[in-house]
């Protein structure tokens, strides 16, 4: 028995080594086809806030080499569980070409048009949805649950017509639902893989539809169009804006 540990102790150790001196991490995940962009965490800005504020988020994600192409980030609100024709896309972004490295940056979108959510799904539990694409394919999609409710005041007796400005929205920051897509990253693969969730149990609440970057060292050099994005050089600074830590999942 104590052999037949040392033997199997000496492979991980040898195993190890080849790994080591003969191949970097990034190398590593190139050669099994991983994923080649990893969320590492997102902070929700101002939150409990007014329904009608903008959504914050500030996202970190990190590459293991460097993209060709855009990543397309997308915010979107969920209008209705009973029907996708109620989502609201609240802005599209394209981030890229991204570098190799660990990249951050804060996401501002515009609030839903309350006049396009059915009435009897205004107040209550819903979900927003951060989702990333590479090449039109969807690999990672965050999603949170968002309680919308009157102001105080208002909560025993609510209008009978809505009353936008007195809604005030509460993320649950801290329990996002996170699925992770298997896509092709490279344009010498195609055996299917794409669309394929690869943690179903994750996936976001109320039957919403498919529609998620470390410090960026020098913003100013990153980055394609950026609509709504404030690139931030130094996340200290940028956590002294009221936020709560998402906890996410990054292996």
């Amino acid at each position: 028995m104590c052999l037949c540990v040392y033997s199997v102790e000496l492979q991980k150790l040898d195993w190890f080594r080849n790994f080591r001196n003969q191949q970097s991490f990034a190398s590593y995940l190139k050669r099994h086809r991983m994923a080649k962009v990893h969320v590492c965490n997102v902070l929700v800005y101002e939150n409990p806030s007014a329904f009608l504020k903008p959504f914050q988020f500030e996202i970190t994600f990190e590459c293991i080499e460097d993209l060709k192409e855009d990543l397309e980030w997308k915010i979107i609100y969920v209008g209705s569980a009973e029907s996708e024709q109620y989502d609201q896309v609240l802005d599209t972004i394209l981030v890229g070409p991204v570098p190799e490295g660990r990249h951050m940056f804060v996401f501002t979108a515009d609030p839903p048009n309350p006049s396009k959510i059915p009435i009897q799904d205004l107040v209550g539990v819903t979900v927003v949805l951060l989702t990333c694409s590479y090449k039109e394919k969807e690999f990672i999609r965050v999603g949170y649950y968002v309680n919308v409710d009157y102001i105080d005041e208002l909560k025993e007796n609510p209008p009978a017509t809505p009353q936008y400005e007195n809604l005030v929205r509460n993320i649950l920051a801290t329990n996002p639902r996170i699925t992770r897509f298997k896509i092709n990253w490279d344009d010498n693969h195609n055996n299917g893989d794409h669309g394929v969730a690869t943690n179903q149990e994750n996936v976001p609440p109320v039957g919403a539809s498919s529609s998620g970057i470390a410090n960026v060292s020098n913003p100013e050099d990153s980055m394609g169009p950026l609509k709504n994005v404030q690139m931030v050089a130094n996340p200290a600074a940028a956590t002294n804006s009221k936020s709560e830590e998402s906890s996410m999942d990054v292996n």
